[in-house]
């Protein structure tokens, strides 16, 4: 085992610490090499970088899009899947629905909704709606339509017409009076017109709330809805479903109508839903809250230039580093995704947040390069010539490219392995993530190392920050101060010599987290916090959020709570299909004709427990063209519909009878108009005859929401529950003709009995990756343990903290939670690796030594990406708002766990350092290192003192270090290669 042995530091070493000292060996000689390519030839690196990433950057030309729904959320290959594959095949998509909730609005609180004048505005406004034209104009094709060149034509629809809108299929109380205004006014009795709707449950079925005499006569109601349905025009085109012509009307006649302001139906109140509208809405609120994304890399570019150097542009400072790290993550963004293209994966809209993901790892490569960049110089900028630089350089990327290529490899293997997500969209956007994070890696190797030594050279040449090619005058020209004597005193050295984040971690935060009783309260605190996460995880649940996307101020939202109010019985419609095929040989749908038409009896008492399919006692809680057709004959027989003969069962005698009853039943303007939708029938050309494929039965499930933290949302566990037992009921129909179900909340459903397996999966892959990576690139068990427990104990408190404000398991979560194992990785990768490169018998002084040393940079990096997400805090959006939550929680519980908890595990249980280690107790010229003792006697010689900017100018400066009589095992590797 690769574990320390404090007491025997020189004691024989293992296998495994070979192993360890050969890749860290092997990683450090070949960034070395990396870094003297660079620092030689910076402008060839920039320029063929540049081209690598135009170059990769064309694949945009081939970039797919993918929004629908089934593709991204769905897993792919379910039963769901195939279900609906069939139910498109006889019943392809038909409709558009469009929706009002109409409620009173009168001056007295009144709340009945059933007066003349509150039906009268209703009217005014469906003869509004129905009469208004759409204008839909593109490059080929022209349109002015209205609801009857557009809807889908039923008979049926109004009460004594078949002509004009009554054409169209709606539904609503207003069919009584052919949703004619002249009509009503008309109608001496409007309230006993209304009471001919229907039996009691038909209209309670399109009233909300409604109210019965002794006699079940209605008396009143508090809301009523009205319903258009569109004809589908929809294609799919670039990946998203696009009906242009429907939505057109759907925006000019139907929402423009209702949104106008000042309305002139005052006294109706109207809650509306449209199918364009999620969309518009979701949409919206995602594209105003880009905004918010340019803001946080704006913040993220102000702190990035405030803190790699000097904030007054001038001596010491590096605005234009900061430009070319965005530039660098730019450049990233570009070939990643435009490869990504190239090899053929779609982009999803939660793809868009990948620059923003990019941004927070780019920044702490930026900080790690720079810090290790200042910590090798050895003398003032003034006196380090080109060939200094290029080896300063060198020594720096060989420091610094051990600890990108550790995160950066973590991350790249976080993100891939759940790139094999059962979820598409998921799926995607990991292997986006990991090749992105490829070419981040890459780009801040060599992109963004040549812009540091092109910096470095600006800067020793006293040449002005962003305008490189004018140069300050003399008096302005403060990199160095001669000093003849060339004599550097003490004073001089302990001025400036530590920048204010790594004095604090040596002088406070370092002593606070050692000592005795700190190392006892640090433990004890996150053993809290794991007990606290492991509490939340366990309760975190998946829920349906669909509701969550819908923007707090949308009219959606009025429309949902309107049906939560007034109708929180309705639920959603399922399907049962009953197939007819040449093979079913006394088994067809004729042969079970009775059976099919008491189907009802099969559903009754089901609302209660699953499947919780509602009793079907009204017109719009069960539908079947069986009983429909059963129930005409008896009453009217044939005469009207094809005049078959009738058996004594009531039923044509024969098949072919009744297929031609059937059609003749169903047909626009028949009596069975309004099941035109529920049989597939196909015509054969040669015979002409027309062959029955498949009938529908329509049922519908109760409101399957529950309340949770004050708000109604979808109970995804009863869904999962309905799902499950229709469709064990359905199977158990053996003696019914071939069928199966469709509901077109299956797809989604069969998400939701997945992604808990898929988060806890996917996480727990990405963790072990993270050991498997952290071990290969570091070669130690000790550390490797340290650093997989740290980032599993982060993640387990997440969801814990998930849990407690309120964020459930669903895809936009899922995602995060992927995310946070890749952020969160880099905290503690960081450390610990800079652990291992500190030397020396002392563990709690080599933790000091660690957290003065890389502390500053992680420490930054964390920063300037919690400031960057603290901009999208205040986001609308439900996915900006997640994601900033999630992102929120992974800085502070991962920059907390690598800079306080890591730091305490090193220190009692610790790896011994790589054999390059820096020896912390080695001694200097002019003095001597004690194992317990931090302070440092030092004389040096230097040909000038280094002046204000050259400590300044650094994030983290350089501990000025002195004669030192042998060569570190790098520094002789290096200067090897160099000869």
């Amino acid at each position: 085992m690769c574990s320390a042995d404090q007491d025997n530091q020189e004691s024989e070493v293992g296998g495994c610490e070979k192993i360890g000292n050969w890749i860290d060996d092997l990683i450090r000689d070949v960034f070395y090499k990396i870094g003297k390519f660079v620092s030689f030839r910076p402008w060839t690196t920039i320029g063929l970088t540049m081209l690598i990433g135009i170059g990769f950057g064309g694949g945009f030309a081939v970039l797919e899009s993918e929004n629908r729904p089934e593709e991204l959320w769905v897993p792919q290959n379910t039963l769901a899947e195939k279900e609906q594959e069939m139910y498109l095949n006889y019943f392809p998509p038909t409709t558009r629905i469009n929706t009002m909730i109409i409620s009173s609005k009168s001056p007295n609180n009144q709340k009945n909704v059933l007066t003349e004048t509150t039906i009268q505005d209703a009217l005014s406004l469906q003869q509004e709606i129905h009469t208004t034209p759409s204008n839909f104009n593109n490059d080929t094709f022209t349109a002015n339509s209205t609801l009857v060149d557009l809807c889908t034509k039923a008979g049926g629809s109004c009460a004594s017409s078949y002509d004009g809108v009554c054409q169209c299929l709606m539904s609503g109380i207003l069919k009584m009076w052919n949703y004619d205004l002249e009509t009503f006014n008309n109608d001496p009795d409007f309230m006993d017109t209304l009471n001919q709707y229907g039996s009691k449950e038909d209209l309670m079925a399109v009233l909300g709330n409604p109210t019965f005499d002794s006699s079940d006569q209605l008396v009143s109601a508090e809301a009523f809805t009205v319903t258009y349905f569109l004809d589908d025009r929809s294609y799919v085109q670039d990946g998203s479903t696009q009906d242009p012509i429907n939505e057109q009307w759907e925006q000019d006649a139907f929402l423009d109508v209702i949104q106008k302001d000042p309305t002139p139906y005052t006294n109706v109140n109207i809650a509306y839903f449209s199918t364009r509208s999620f969309s518009d809405e979701f949409g919206g609120a995602i594209t105003g809250d880009l905004n918010l994304v340019q803001i946080s890399y704006l913040v993220t570019f102000v702190f990035l230039g405030a803190t790699l150097g000097k904030i007054k542009c001038g001596p010491g400072s590096r605005w234009s580093m900061s430009i070319a790290a965005v530039a660098m993550i730019g450049l990233s963004t570009i070939a990643g995704f435009g490869l990504s293209a190239l090899i053929g994966l779609f982009f999803g809209p939660v793809h868009s947040l990948l620059p923003f993901i990019l941004l927070g790892i780019g920044v702490d490569d930026c900080f790690v390069i720079v810090n290790a960049f200042d910590r090798e110089r050895k003398v003032p900028r003034k006196h380090e010539d080109d060939e200094a630089l290029v080896e300063r350089c060198a020594r720096g990327l060989s420091r610094a490219g051990a600890s990108i290529t550790v995160t950066s490899m973590t991350d790249l293997v976080a993100f891939a392995i759940s790139s094999t997500s059962a979820l598409p969209a998921l799926a995607s956007f990991c292997a986006y993530a990991s090749i992105s994070i490829t070419f981040l890696w890459f780009f801040a190797s060599t992109f963004f190392t040549a812009c540091l030594v092109l910096d470095e050279r600006r800067q020793r040449g006293n040449r002005r920050d962003c305008f490189c090619c004018l140069t300050r005058g003399s008096g302005g020209n403060d990199n160095d101060n001669d000093n003849n004597d060339n004599e550097l005193t003490e004073e001089d050295l302990n001025d400036n010599q530590e920048g204010i984040a790594s004095t604090y971690f040596r002088k406070y935060h370092a002593p606070a987290i050692l000592s005795k009783p700190g190392k006892a309260i640090v433990l004890l605190i996150f053993a809290g916090l794991l007990g606290f996460g492991i509490y939340g995880a366990i309760n975190l649940s998946v829920e349906n959020t669909e509701r969550n996307f819908i923007p707090t101020d949308s009219y959606i939202i009025d429309y949902t709570d309107a049906a939560d109010t007034w109708f929180s019985d309705d639920g959603t419609s399922v399907y049962f299909i009953f197939e007819e095929t040449q093979a079913n040989i006394g088994n067809g749908i004729y042969d079970k004709r009775v059976e099919l038409a008491d189907l009802d009896q099969r559903l009754t008492e089901k609302s209660t427990a699953p499947p919780y399919i509602a009793e079907p006692v009204s017109a719009d809680a069960y539908r079947n063209v069986m009983t429909g057709l059963e129930e005409y004959l008896i009453a009217e027989g044939t005469d009207a519909i094809g005049n078959a003969t009738l058996g004594a069962d009531g039923w044509p005698t024969n098949q072919e009878d009744f297929v031609m009853t059937l059609e003749n039943y169903v047909n626009f303007g028949a009596p069975g108009s309004q099941y035109s939708q529920d049989v597939a029938m196909v015509s054969d050309a040669e015979t002409r005859e027309t062959r029955l494929e498949a009938i529908r039965v329509e049922a519908e499930y109760v409101r399957l929401t529950k309340e949770k933290r004050g708000e109604v949302i979808e109970d995804s566990s009863k869904q999962i529950e309905a799902m499950d037992a229709t469709r064990a009921m359905q199977e158990s129909w053996t003696d019914l003709p071939p069928s199966f179900t469709y509901s077109n909340i299956f797809l989604a459903v069969e998400g939701f009995k997945v992604i808990q397996q898929e988060l806890f999966s996917n996480v727990g892959l990405a963790i072990m990756s993270v050991a498997i990576i952290v071990l290969l690139t570091v070669g130690s068990f000790t550390t490797t343990i340290l650093i997989t427990l740290n980032v599993a104990f982060c993640i387990v408190e997440i969801l814990g903290f998930m849990w407690a404000i309120g964020i459930a398991i669903d895809s936009v979560s899922v995602i995060n939670i992927v995310l946070s194992v890749g952020l969160s990785v880099d905290y503690s990768a960081h450390v610990g690796h800079s652990f291992m490169l500190k030397g020396g018998n002392n563990w709690d002084r080599r933790v000091t030594e660690t957290l003065a040393d890389i502390g500053a940079a992680v420490l930054c990096g964390a920063t300037s990406t919690f400031l960057a997400v603290a901009v999208l805090l205040g986001s609308s959006s439900y996915v900006f708002k997640v994601l900033s939550t999630q992102f929120a929680l992974t800085v502070a519980l991962g920059v907390s766990h690598g800079l306080v908890l890591l730091p305490v595990l090193m220190s009692l249980v610790g790896p011994k350092p790589f054999a390059a280690a820096e020896d912390l107790d080695a001694p200097v010229a002019g003095g001597k290192k004690e194992d317990n003792d931090d302070d440092v006697e030092i004389t040096k010689k230097v040909d000038n003192a280094s002046s204000e900017e050259d400590d300044a100018s650094i994030p983290v400066p350089v501990m000025v270090e002195a004669e030192v009589p042998a060569l570190t095992r790098v520094e002789s590797d290096a200067k090897s290669i160099e000869v």
